[in-house]
């Protein structure tokens, strides 16, 4: 009888040690949410004439309109792909300024050559999407192994998704300037001091809209 008992728990050791082991493999499992922000790329490429390294006569007033219609804003990266257009980049430079924008170095590999006497403007767009949101495949029930459900981190992360500014830094975050400013670190906490309490000023007289 004792052996029988012995053999029984061995065997109960090893099945709680495979399906430990098999946990690993589950990434809704661990702590970290398996809806998270995914980062997709789009570059648009504008091919303007510059002859002699200078934008043509109303290249610039296409490239304007272009802009506008890629709705360019903050999150966009502008490029200037031409080895022997200073001027042109310039130019460039000074459109994307209209925007609140600046010319990038370098620039990212695009189909096809930069056509003799021409600058290629490229517009590198990234946006944020947490895929398979909302996620209700899992039903309404208890786990006994422990994992997260379905939708578990949509919505924060949708959240996040759309409400940074630049994708990009999702992937690569914001490398520091080395410069700090003290003063604006605490103006959010001496603006709060300074503020007296809501409660010192009393109740205030509401009445409905419309009452007398």
């Amino acid at each position: 009888m004792r052996s029988k008992l012995l053999l029984i728990a061995a065997g109960t050791v090893l099945a709680g040690c495979q399906n430990m082991h098999d946990m690993h493999d589950v990434p809704s499992a661990g702590l970290s949410a398996v809806n998270v922000p995914v980062v997709t790329s789009a570059d648009y490429v504008f091919d303007a004439a510059a002859p002699g390294g200078a934008l043509a006569p109303g290249e610039g007033q296409r490239l304007d309109g272009w802009f506008q219609g890629l709705g360019l804003a903050y999150g966009d990266t502008i490029y200037v792909d031409s080895a022997y257009a200073p001027t042109a980049r310039d130019q460039v430079a000074a459109i994307a300024a209209r925007y609140g924008m600046m010319v990038a170095a370098g620039a990212p590999v695009t189909a096809g050559m930069v056509p003799p006497g021409s600058a290629r403007v490229i517009v590198a767009r990234r946006r944020a999407v947490v895929p398979n949101c909302p996620n209700w495949s899992d039903r309404s029930a208890p786990d006994w192994d422990n994992k997260a459900t379905s939708g578990f981190g949509c919505s924060v992360n949708a959240n996040l998704a759309a409400m940074v500014a630049n994708p990009e830094d999702l992937v690569n975050g914001r490398e520091g300037t080395g410069v700090g400013d003290p003063m604006t670190g605490a103006k959010a906490v001496n603006f709060y001091r300074s503020q007296a309490p809501s409660g010192t000023k009393g109740l205030a007289d509401v009445s409905p809209k419309g009452g007398n």
